[in-house]
């Protein structure tokens, strides 16, 4: 295909413009990059300086104090409720336990004492003391939780509306 001279000008010079334009927009690019780098190491600075002290001073003067409570009634719940009842059962199964090997033991087949040693089946008494201790720290846990996330539903809305920074 034959194209006219000026055609040919033309076409070199939109091929120079758009390699113009192109130009331009890399160094915008470049541009635009190097402020966005600029506005995340500003950004981590102001995590550092204002809002990593903000929340720690929230914690500490709202959400500690309420943890503590919640893990106290906890350590309490399970010392004067968990622990005796766990004990009472414990007890009560070792005693049964104890009487049932003493008939065992005491069975006479044939002039002599047979022992019939029992098989395993499931979890075993430590599995159990360890599984009701593991259910009472969660609820304890549950508990203060819950008293933390209710204590005071203004703790998280803010003071001042957003505004932009000044610059």
């Amino acid at each position: 295909m034959n194209v006219s001279r000026k055609r040919k000008k033309e076409l070199r010079q939109l091929q120079n413009d758009a390699g113009r334009l192109w130009e331009s927009q890399q160094v915008l690019v470049g541009q635009a990059s190097d402020i966005a780098r600029e506005a995340g190491r500003q950004l981590g600075n102001f995590n550092r300086e204002q809002v990593v002290p903000a929340v720690q001073e929230s914690y500490e003067r709202h959400v500690a104090p309420t943890v503590n409570r919640g893990m106290k009634v906890g350590k309490q719940v399970v010392d004067e409720r968990v622990v005796p009842i766990v004990g009472g059962v414990v007890g009560t199964a070792l005693t049964a336990w104890d009487v049932a090997n003493r008939k065992r033991q005491n069975y006479t087949g044939g002039g002599r004492a047979v022992v019939v040693e029992p098989q395993k089946k499931g979890m075993g008494l430590g599995s159990v003391i360890a599984l009701v201790l593991g259910v009472a720290a969660a609820v304890g846990v549950v508990v203060a939780a819950w008293q933390a996330l209710r204590a005071d539903d203004e703790l998280w809305v803010a003071d001042d509306p957003l505004s932009p920074p000044n610059a």
